[in-house]
């Protein structure tokens, strides 16, 4: 049984991603919305959140989990590798794609600032940017409109063009989308920068990792996908998760307060 976390929706970017190559296989994801944005959190209380999730998908049947959240990966995924068994796959900014392509030796990345401050960026952007301009900025906002469910309106334009336009005054041709809930905001943030610029989601290179480490598949035809969330709003949490990867018959929804 494959397991995703995240604050929110935003896991749901890998999670769909991972279903559209593994639909027949049963599914648990977590949202954590009591407790969201995680990016402003300290990397304690970031832990005592990641071991709870765990706790409970592993006594849901979970034999592998995907921390499909950036800002957690960096603070908190070494710990959880040492403290279960079972294995652990994170988010990792994608910089080196990136840098890799970029033509103009100047690229953006749009995350959240846990991530930016987490040793794993650090390591990734000191790797793989030699010779290459890294242009950073905070996604404020970005997470909460994709929660409300705010892409594709006027709102979503209106807090998305500040955070983008500097870096085209800088001649990004590629830009990182370094958290999962941007990848949602991709057409809004595409329509801004024009199709000159190319915007890297990390979410297939994730799956191909989940896949490369899964135990084993255990496909059903009849497959099962369980969305738990902590908020006591389990109405806008299924309304939230329909809006992003569309209605299913196998879906049941519940609400527990880790």
């Amino acid at each position: 049984m494959i397991a995703f976390f995240d604050s929110g929706l935003g896991g749901l970017s890998v999670w769909k991603t991972y279903y559209q190559q593994v639909p027949e296989q049963s599914m648990l994801y977590f949202a954590d919305q009591k407790y969201i944005p995680y990016g402003s959190k300290t990397k304690e209380e970031l832990l005592d959140r990641a071991i709870k999730i765990t706790d409970f998908l592993i006594s849901k049947g979970a034999t592998i989990i995907v921390v499909a959240c950036n800002t957690a990966t960096a603070a908190v995924i070494k710990l959880l590798r040492e403290k279960y068994a079972i294995p652990f796959v994170g988010m990792e900014p994608a910089i080196k794609p990136a840098a890799m392509s970029s033509k103009t030796k100047t690229i953006g990345v749009l995350a959240t600032e846990g991530t930016f401050s987490g040793e794993l960026f650090q390591q990734t952007k000191e790797k793989f940017t030699k010779g290459v301009n890294v242009i950073i900025q905070p996604g404020y906002g970005m997470v909460e409109l994709v929660e409300e469910g705010l892409m594709r309106t006027p709102k979503a334009k209106e807090l998305l063009m500040p955070l983008v336009h500097p870096m085209l005054k800088e001649n990004v041709d590629h830009i990182v989308l370094g958290c999962t809930h941007y990848p949602f905001l991709k057409e809004d943030i595409q329509e801004i920068v024009g199709k000159n610029v190319e915007l890297i989601d990390p979410s297939p290179a994730v799956v191909k990792q989940i896949i490369r480490l899964m135990p084993e598949l255990v496909l059903d035809k009849a497959a099962k996908y369980q969305f738990y969330t902590s908020s006591s709003d389990l109405k806008s949490f299924q309304n939230g998760v329909e809006k992003l990867i569309g209605q299913n018959t196998n879906v049941d929804y519940q609400s527990f307060d880790l």
